[in-house]
């Protein structure tokens, strides 16, 4: 049966399941949906996900919606290239750093980005200056992580890779079109802050299938 994917171009959530699902070598069919036209609130999305949010995974008679549950449940139906490690101590330590990042990174990437990106900041302010310090201790924190192994459980992408890496990469995207007020804020490049978390960017692009999973409006915009 195929992998049914619906998602939304940039949005980070559906962003970490597509990384996993890269991760593991799956192949999926993806349903692109646009915000714009708010088709995940449409009548037919809604049967599908009730909630109207993204992402959505079908297989057959199983459907679920939320990201960090998709990844589990992908490790269940695809045991190979597990993306929360094969023994209890490193699936313990994988689910810790996952959490961890998902209760802190996604906050701190929305207080810099969503003033930028959605409410078309272009000048500092003294909550975008304290935002970009909580950004930066963050990313401090990631790459305390990677001067340790490749990835930030170990040798290989897991799941925290793909929960920390949308937001990281949105960073980024920030860097590179709107430069003038991330300069401002003290983010001028990721390989400035962090050599460790350019490289590590730079290591989860080269895994194949991970540049079909950009958002398309990136390419479009170029």
């Amino acid at each position: 049966m195929t992998l049914e994917f619906w998602t939304v171009s940039g949005a980070p959530s559906p962003w970490r399941v597509a990384l996993g699902m890269a991760f593991k070598g799956l192949d999926y069919k993806v349903h692109m949906l646009s915000a714009s036209r708010k088709e995940h609130k449409s009548d037919a999305y809604l049967a599908l996900n009730p909630r109207g949010t993204v992402p959505t995974l079908k297989k057959g008679d199983q459907t679920l919606g939320q990201s960090i549950a998709i990844l589990a449940w992908l490790d269940r139906v695809h045991p190979d290239t597990p993306l929360f490690g094969q023994t209890p101590k490193e699936a313990a330590d994988i689910w810790q750093r996952t959490m961890e990042i998902f209760d802190h990174l996604p906050a701190a990437t929305s207080g810099v980005l969503s003033p930028i990106f959605f409410d078309g900041a272009t000048a500092t302010t003294p909550a975008l200056m304290g935002a970009a310090e909580t950004l930066r201790t963050e990313l401090t924190g990631l790459s305390q992580l990677l001067t340790k192994a490749p990835f930030l459980s170990g040798a290989t992408p897991r799941a925290a890779d793909a929960v920390a890496f949308p937001h990281v990469r949105l960073v980024q995207r920030a860097m590179d079109t709107k430069p003038q007020i991330m300069q401002s804020l003290g983010l001028p490049s990721l390989a400035d802050l962090s050599v460790d978390i350019a490289s590590w960017v730079a290591r989860i692009e080269a895994v194949p299938g991970v540049a079909e999973t950009f958002p398309p409006h990136w390419a479009e915009a170029t």
